[in-house]
């Protein structure tokens, strides 16, 4: 059995313990992968057997990349993801004066070491040099209970009421210049500065999300305000077409999230 296949059977499960017992059921957190697929297996079971089934993704904050899909019972509103048991958990240096530079990678490889599944941790915020986790609410004592270094600083852990707000509006750093097209590799290049030949490995090999799906062709053309994800590279929200040049290059413009 392949993951897709597994996928599909979880969703199965969950909609139909969501349906005929009228609760609440939720998967871990998915990737964009996952994600991805996630409505069109959840319609195929709506028109089969579960007319009534209704889902909601969520990751903590409205632009998380890690979410977790949530069925919503006959008395949940929709769109409602307050019933999805998830925790923040604020990991900080114990002395900010002897820190190591903390990065993403640092805070998840730590937790990882801790034999933590990914799926069970959500995204993991950076503020300065302490780290805002969402993570699945019955991993957050164990976390804080065991996490005790990233790489060579010690730390400590609590769990948080929420986000601070400031965190939810990400950060982005404009960028713009000139492209022979929209099309997605020409764009990729421009927003990561870098060669549009190293790009089209990146989409074909199934790196490359427009708002949440997966695009395996580099010749996909972008529209105003498309989110795209690389993963291990970043995300950024394409802005659109300013002007055109003389010789018919388009000039465009790009937000790229910084953490």
């Amino acid at each position: 059995m392949n993951e897709e296949e597994v996928l599909v059977g979880r969703i199965q499960d969950l909609a139909e313990q969501c349906y005929h017992r009228d609760v609440p059921s939720h998967t871990e957190f998915l990737t964009l992968a996952e994600q991805d697929l996630y409505p069109i297996f959840c319609e195929k079971l709506a028109h089969q057997e579960l007319p009534g089934v209704r889902y909601v993704l969520s990751g903590g904050y409205e632009a998380a990349e890690r979410k977790a899909a949530l069925f919503l019972p006959s008395y949940a509103e929709d769109g409602d993801a307050s019933m999805l048991p998830i925790a923040v958990v604020r990991i900080s240096p114990l002395n900010e004066k002897f820190a190591d530079a903390l990065s993403h990678r640092d805070f998840l490889g730590s937790l990882m070491n801790l034999g933590v599944e990914r799926y069970k941790l959500g995204d993991i915020l950076i503020d300065g040099n302490q780290a805002y986790l969402i993570c699945m609410a019955d991993m957050a004592d164990y976390i804080c209970a065991e996490l005790k270094k990233v790489r060579h600083t010690s730390v400590y852990c609590e769990v948080e009421a929420g986000l601070p707000e400031e965190l939810t509006e990400p950060k982005t750093e404009r960028k713009e210049g000139s492209v022979a097209s929209v099309r997605l590799d020409a764009v990729l290049s421009l927003a990561f500065s870098s060669s549009r030949s190293k790009m089209v490995p990146l989409i074909e090999g199934g790196q490359v999300f427009i708002n949440g799906k997966l695009v395996t062709s580099p010749s996909a053309s972008l529209k105003e305000d498309d989110l795209v994800t690389v993963r291990h590279m970043g995300k950024f929200r394409y802005v659109g077409v300013q002007n055109q040049t003389k010789k018919g290059r388009l000039y465009v413009v790009v937000e790229r999230f910084v953490s």
